[in-house]
């Protein structure tokens, strides 16, 4: 973790959850997404729920509710309960049930007043940063581990929309899985096949079992000297692919992939990586303007993503749940300016228009984030929020983005030229 900082506090939106949701009244705001923590609600990870941590988020999805707010409840974004790590993590597949039953837990609670349910906030994460290149928690470094945690994951959402659906047939499940844009650094062989790794690695991972019931044959094969994949049992792949109500989608750049230089160590070499089977994979770049994560802003990468989902996965509903950049942000005479994030919504709110106009059903957008945050191994070292936090006295600043997002909600749509929203934020 940079600076070995930690999330105890971050904006503190446990005490200020009451503020918090005026301010995003304040700003317009229809729909709130958020996640809830299961360490909170079941410390275990197994046995009775711990009340108290179930009424603050009944407190806030009320007042959510009181706000004219629709709660987006997201089951899982990446805190497992650590007795559950030290029985095995995601690669353990008692973890499965375990989240099935957290999932139960958390929709009987909650499940008269909210409609909208994720089960987990992009998976890849989880298994890949966390078991593949130990960048994320629990810092685990195994390709294998991180293949076995990905599908254990993967079965523990099914699982649990079997469970909600069976107890709300009516609401709306979904899953949220972190895409990008894939284009090979040149027109050789060697890097379209590079670029067709990662492609696997990153999106087909978890779109294939999810929608089609079935893992990549070229996944597969690119992976034999990690695993067999004999985790996977009968029955699996079936409960995976129960029907989802929603497909979420988080997009933030494109990956510009290259063959591996030399063959030294052979084409694919073994090392901690997050992409097994891989690992020698080489990223390059358009040598675009980058947010200050050093991703690339690349607003038409989205409308590929949307428009080859819809093209090549069954027709489901989507949502854009994550999109947003962050960028150096200052505090001046009390304001903060930021119009390269006003800039980055506006091209990715656009090309969500062009990728509806091509036929997409795109039905909603969630920037990301409303207030600045912990941001995992980055500490608080970058900002991704509309509103600034002032991390010692929890002071929150709307930035012109806020502004400049509110007034599109009021518009619900884009002046013809973007110039209006950023003239109104200022």
């Amino acid at each position: 973790m940079k600076g070995g900082e930690t999330g105890d506090v971050a904006c503190d939106h446990f005490h200020r959850s009451s503020d918090d949701v005026k301010l995003m009244a304040d700003l317009g705001l229809k729909s709130y997404r958020f996640s809830l923590a299961w360490p909170r609600i079941q410390p275990d990870g197994r046995g009775p729920a711990n009340e108290a941590g179930l009424d603050f988020y009944r407190r806030l999805v009320d007042d959510l509710l009181a706000h004219g707010i629709e709660p987006w409840v997201t089951l899982y974004h990446w805190d497992l309960p650590q007795a559950l790590e030290d029985e095995g993590g995601w690669p353990a597949r008692d973890t499965a049930g375990r989240f099935a039953e957290y999932a139960e837990i958390a929709h009987r609670a909650l499940g008269d007043r909210v409609r909208y349910w994720t089960t987990l906030n992009e998976p890849w994460c989880s298994a890949f940063l966390g078991y593949g290149s130990g960048v994320h928690a629990p810092g685990r470094s195994n390709g294998a581990d991180a293949l076995r945690a990905a599908h254990h994951l993967m079965l523990g959402h099914g699982l649990a929309v079997q469970a909600m659906r069976a107890a709300q047939p009516d609401h709306q499940l979904g899953i949220t899985v972190n895409l990008y844009a894939i284009s090979p650094e040149t027109d050789s062989p060697a890097d379209a096949d590079a670029a067709r790794r990662i492609d696997a690695l990153a999106n087909r991972v978890f779109l294939d079992p999810v929608l089609r019931g079935q893992y990549p044959a070229d996944l597969i094969e690119d992976v034999r000297e990690v695993t067999d994949f004999g985790h996977v049992r009968e029955g699996d792949l079936a409960i995976i692919s129960t029907p989802l109500s929603v497909l979420g989608i988080n997009y933030y750049s494109r990956y510009v992939v290259g063959a591996p230089d030399g063959e030294s160590t052979g084409p694919y070499w073994r090392a901690p990586s997050n992409w097994p089977g891989s690992e020698s994979v080489r990223f390059g770049s358009r040598g675009l303007p980058v947010t200050d994560m050093n991703w690339e802003i690349d607003a038409p990468g989205l409308v590929e993503v949307l428009e080859r989902v819809h093209r090549e996965y069954p027709a489901i509903p989507i949502y854009i749940t994550e999109n947003g950049s962050a960028f150096v942000d200052k505090v001046v005479d009390g304001q903060v300016d930021d119009p390269e994030r006003v800039a980055y919504f506006d091209a990715h709110l656009r090309a969500c228009s062009d990728a509806i106009e091509a036929g997409v059903p795109l039905r909603g957008y969630f920037a990301w984030s409303l207030m600045d945050n912990f941001e995992w191994a980055w500490g608080y070292s970058k900002r991704f929020g509309m509103v600034y936090v002032d991390y010692d006295s929890q002071v929150r600043i709307p930035k012109s983005s806020a502004k400049w997002y509110a007034e599109v909600i009021r518009r619900n749509g884009l002046s013809p030229s973007g110039s209006e929203g950023q003239e109104r934020a200022q």
